[in-house]
């Protein structure tokens, strides 16, 4: 990945924090983008003295969409240009559906689709002059089924593999990939909506085919290959990495 520069939402939280250093360690300038600043102080603080990339950091809130546009236009100049988008930033309220608001609904899409779909259209213009583009979005186990109270969440979790698909057979001709990944049950800050953490560790082992927690470095990995060289030949994807619970 020498050389080339990546834009990561998300990328100070459970899913992003190893991505971001592996991508670091192969030779990627990362652009971390995170509303959480503590998040992305520690994050600076374990990028040093790593290479032989570089990791610059920005805290955004991708549900102001015109500042966030701000933002992505001025790292773009900064930078000159994004060969790699990863959306991966999203939230995820938890009710029943008849309690979501209209506006809370579209909050989470602004969030989960809306700022992706910024990030890549700000981005695509120089992947296309370039002849090369990878844009990942990371999607969720919870498009499967089997989740309640997670509508909006599922709602724009399913968005983003039909824009993989959509963007995948627009974009390819110009020479960038578009794929998803959707991890299953991984013990982030996401598994506190649930009220029993125990007794989801057991639903969770018993649903899988392989007995162990899935850690960041399975999403790292994959990350890294769909944004290689390698996988220049792959796309319209969604690649479910989840311990064989969802097998397709």
């Amino acid at each position: 990945m020498k050389g080339r520069t990546v834009l990561y939402t998300g990328a100070a939280g459970g899913l992003g924090f190893e991505t971001t250093l592996l991508m670091i360690d192969r030779g990627a300038t990362v652009i971390a983008i995170d509303y959480n600043r503590d998040k992305l102080a520690a994050l600076e603080q374990a990028a040093l003295g790593r290479g032989p990339g570089r990791l610059v950091v920005s805290d955004a809130d991708l549900g102001d969409l015109a500042a966030y546009r701000a933002v992505l236009e001025r790292l773009l100049a900064e930078t000159g240009g994004f060969d790699i988008v990863i959306n991966n930033a999203g939230i995820y309220p938890s009710k029943p559906f008849e309690d979501f608001t209209l506006e809370e609904y579209q909050a989470v899409q602004r969030v989960n689709v809306d700022a992706g779909v910024l990030a890549v259209q700000i981005g695509l213009p120089g992947m296309k002059s370039r002849g090369f583009g990878r844009i990942v979005n990371i999607s969720s186990i919870t498009v499967s089924g089997g989740w309640e109270n997670l509508s909006p969440y599922v709602a724009s979790k399913m968005t983003l593999i039909g824009l993989t698909r959509a963007w995948a057979r627009e974009f390819g001709p110009a020479g960038v990939t578009v794929n998803a990944i959707a991890p299953g049950a991984f013990p982030t800050d996401a598994e506190k909506i649930h009220p029993d953490p125990e007794g989801y560790e057991r639903m969770v082992l018993d649903a899988q085919a392989i007995k162990r927690r899935g850690h960041a470095g399975d999403i790292a990995n994959t990350i890294a290959f769909f944004t290689s060289d390698e996988a220049g030949f792959i796309t319209g994807q969604t690649l479910h990495v989840n311990g064989g619970w969802t097998m397709n």
